[in-house]
């Protein structure tokens, strides 16, 4: 397994969870200016997910990795991107694939009572090219 290293998101918490993942999907971004991404193609992305707080639960955890695992490697594993509800009014591109990711575990996170933090979430496309997504602050609360 090659081992990535992703930026560092400065924090106060005591404890920082990350979670590695892959998955394949598809996409196609049906613009113009997509060159050849306008064209039905597929990726093996490759997910870290920060969780970080100061508080665990009853267990010892953050959250438990499977969690997260099943919040989006279910979702959207062997999927074709474009098909999920949350792309109809928006290109399925890596930017928006890392908010949409963020959206879902923060949603779950602010469920729970000891209210653990998603601080960042990063998704490689190519080995090459990856994108880094942070919430501002006040998207914490």
């Amino acid at each position: 397994m090659i081992q990535q290293f992703y930026p560092q998101t400065p924090h106060s918490y005591r404890f920082e969870l990350n979670k590695d993942m892959h998955l394949s999907a598809a996409h196609f971004i049906p613009h113009d200016d997509a060159g050849n991404c306008q064209y039905m193609h597929g990726h093996t992305y490759f997910i870290n997910i920060t969780i970080a707080g100061d508080q665990l639960d009853e267990m010892g955890f953050l959250i438990d990795f499977k969690v997260i695992k099943n919040l989006v490697h279910k979702r959207y594993d062997h999927t074709v991107l474009n098909d999920h509800p949350e792309f109809k009014q928006k290109f399925p591109t890596t930017e928006q694939v890392a908010h949409e990711i963020w959206m879902t575990i923060h949603n779950k996170l602010k469920t729970l009572p000891h209210q653990p933090r998603c601080l960042q979430v990063v998704v490689r496309e190519t080995p090459t090219s990856y994108v880094v997504y942070r919430p501002k602050a006040e998207e914490l609360l």
